[in-house]
């Protein structure tokens, strides 16, 4: 099938768009389903061609996309994120890597009858993990955070190192028999390492200066690092080969680490790039495939790929933390996850194509294996992974609570009714006072500002999933909203509503940061500060088909807001003024509920006549208590006189 080039980009990126999309829906990583439409697409339709869509473009633009995807995921390593556990992550890019790789050699040679140079080769290529793979399996896993932080570190780490493995593994095949090919390897290796980290390390610093002096105007930052990336890995790879891969992953690290630089735009730019790289190569490198090539590998293949699977990466996790703080439960989810990802089917992909122009034998198996390992363990472990946190219990739990802006008694109101009701709440205030409130009345806090880098490093938000912004300060609910928006979702952000006049309408907050208007436009903090202070109260009412969420709002003798509804699977949903939920019968409906004067003045009389009732109870009770203890102070002084009246008696 012949398509325009227009009508071919057109279908990558939809189709990617859409895979990602579904990913989401189902919530399994998206690389299975991109995976699975890129060999649709190409060798089972024919509707894509790359190698004639790109030409010679096809390898390099890969590469340079590998580049800024691993740039991107580096930027997220973070030292202070694994303190403690830096000497595991150490072992797991050497050692482990070492191991992987060796047992992966071993069985290529052995089982699938490579040459030792090709078995070398492939083996360094299945060591690396990757970003692209780990971190939308660890969305969706949502393991312990030890756990979460070692597969994050080893992915992005370990790729770099991966290529260059690979790099000295085809440097051996095509020296092989010459004298001192080896030396030759080993003193590639060291070049490579030294000149991507010396390179990495001066763009570090140079762009560090350039942020931190504010240097570059706002809108051209992203623009900046961008070109920095792609200019040092062009440069670092031209003094040496695949040096470019360690040169940005070292300059992300170094920027992440960086005192006094603000990255948090440059990331959010370079993430939304990342995902629509990742989702174009991997649609494009799957397209490349021949049906031909994956049928012929055989069960030998599989055999490969269940040794990778159990027998390298366990022994590989086991070797690595020998004396760590890890507990046996996540050892074996860390044993279990390493699927292969972009980079190693970019090199493959590169590797193959040199050695078969040099007529190596058994060169052309390269791919499929590569890609049948790709595919088998990202198969494989999206599908298991998620089930085998919950049951080895490393599995962060759903993300029940809320985080709620302000410790004022709104904001204690609201998290006492929600905390009740089984769903966690951390209150966050810079006001000791309002602070030790919240603890006297048994809610979470964190006493510090929201936004501060206090908060980053010390504010624990696994399990919680909301903000509610109920803080008088609506500048502290914008500063919080724009924050978390990216961590909890747009959706899962609200703030309360400002009182609008003539003269505030243009120092109103744009909708776009600050949320969604909680309850209603009209429900201001000084409207719910006002009333809570005149008696209502956040009740939990059920509704039934008698009782509708219509004839709960059309109580005669009362007048209730609806504030949060509840479905038969404890599924909170927050009332806002731009989407109202529909609850239905079985539904729960938390909302502030405030009794008419008239049905208030009756139930105060009530209570004033339960009171006296009770008072006039305890009186009797004590009159009674009062005539037997006079009765039987009576019927004791006749007893004594009897006593003594007989004794005289005797006496006579």
């Amino acid at each position: 099938m012949d398509l325009s080039v227009p009508f071919q980009l057109a279908i990558i990126t939809v189709v990617a768009f859409l895979c990602q999309w579904l990913s989401w829906r189902i919530k399994l990583p998206a690389i299975l389903p991109l995976l699975l439409t890129g060999l649709a697409l190409g060798p089972l339709w024919g509707v894509l061609q790359p190698k004639e869509l790109f030409g010679d473009l096809l390898l390099p633009g890969v590469s340079l996309a590998v580049s800024i995807i691993l740039f991107e995921g580096a930027m997220t390593l973070r030292f202070d994120e694994i303190r403690g556990l830096e000497k595991t992550v150490r072992r797991l890019v050497t050692w482990g890597a070492l191991v992987t790789w060796s047992i992966v050699t071993v069985s290529a040679w052995w089982v699938l009858k490579l040459p030792l140079g090709l078995a070398l080769l492939f083996g360094a290529l299945v060591v690396v993990t990757g970003p692209t793979v780990i971190v939308p399996l660890l969305r969706s896993v949502r393991p312990v955070s030890s756990v979460s932080r070692l597969l994050r570190w080893e992915g992005i780490v370990i790729d770099p190192l991966g290529a260059i493995f690979a790099v000295l593994a085809y440097e051996l095949v095509v020296a092989s028999g010459q004298d001192g090919a080896i030396l030759h390897t080993l003193w590639l290796f060291f070049q490579t390492i030294g000149v991507g980290a010396a390179i990495g390390c001066a763009v570090a610093f140079g762009l560090a200066e350039l942020l931190r002096r504010h240097l570059i105007p706002e809108y051209l930052r992203s623009f900046l690092v961008l070109s920095s990336i792609i200019g040092e890995f062009v440069l670092a790879n031209g003094l040496s080969e695949e040096s470019g891969l360690v040169a940005v992953t070292v300059t992300g690290i170094v920027l992440a680490n960086r005192k006094g630089v603000r990255t948090d735009d440059i990331l959010h730019f370079k993430e939304n790039l990342s995902v629509m790289l990742i989702s174009g190569l991997f649609i494009v490198l799957a397209a490349r495939l021949e049906m031909s090539e994956l049928s012929q590998l055989g069960a030998t293949a599989l055999a490969v790929l269940v040794i990778i699977q159990f027998v390298a990466r366990p022994l590989s996790v086991w070797l690595s933390t020998l004396g760590s703080s890890l507990n046996w439960r996540e050892k074996s989810l860390l044993a279990w996850i390493a699927p292969r990802g972009i980079v190693a089917a970019a090199i493959s992909a590169l590797f193959a194509e040199r050695l078969q122009q040099n007529g190596v034998p058994g060169a052309e198996k390269l791919v499929p294996l590569t890609f049948m390992v790709i595919i088998g363990t990202v198969a494989l472990q999206s599908l298991t992974a998620r089930p085998l946190a919950r049951l080895l219990k490393v599995a962060e739990p759903a993300p029940r609570g809320f985080l709620i802006i302000g410790a004022n008694p709104v904001a204690r109101a609201i998290g006492a009714a929600l905390q009740k009701n089984q769903y966690p709440v951390v209150v966050t205030d810079s006001s000791w006072e309002s602070i030790r409130s919240a603890r006297m009345e048994g809610l979470g806090t964190f006493y510090g500002n929201p936004v501060s880098q206090h908060a980053d490093q010390y504010l624990d938000l696994v399990g919680y999933g909301k903000l509610l912004g109920l803080s008088p300060r609506r500048e502290l609910n914008t500063m919080a909203t724009m924050r978390y928006r990216l961590e909890f979702g747009e959706q899962n952000i609200f703030s309360l509503p400002t009182q609008k006049t003539e003269k505030e309408v243009k120092h109103e907050v744009a909708p776009e940061h600050r949320g969604a208007t909680l309850f209603a436009p009209d429900m201001t903090y000084a409207r719910l500060a006002s009333l809570l202070s005149q008696g209502a109260e956040i009740r939990k009412t059920r509704l039934t088909e008698e009782f509708s969420f219509q004839a709960y709002n059309e109580t005669p003798g009362r007048q209730v807001w609806p504030l949060f509804a509840i479905d038969p699977r404890e599924h909170i949903v927050v009332f806002s003024a731009e989407e109202s939920p529909e609850p239905k019968a079985g539904w729960y409906i938390l909302g502030l509920v405030k009794e008419d004067a008239a049905k208030e003045e009756k139930k105060a009389e009530a209570r004033a006549e339960a009171a006296a009732e009770k008072v006039a109870t305890a009186n009797k009770s004590e009159d009674k208590n009062e005539s037997k203890t006079h009765k039987r102070d009576e019927k004791t002084d006749t007893n004594k006189g009897s006593k003594q009246t007989a004794g005289k008696t005797q006496q006579n």
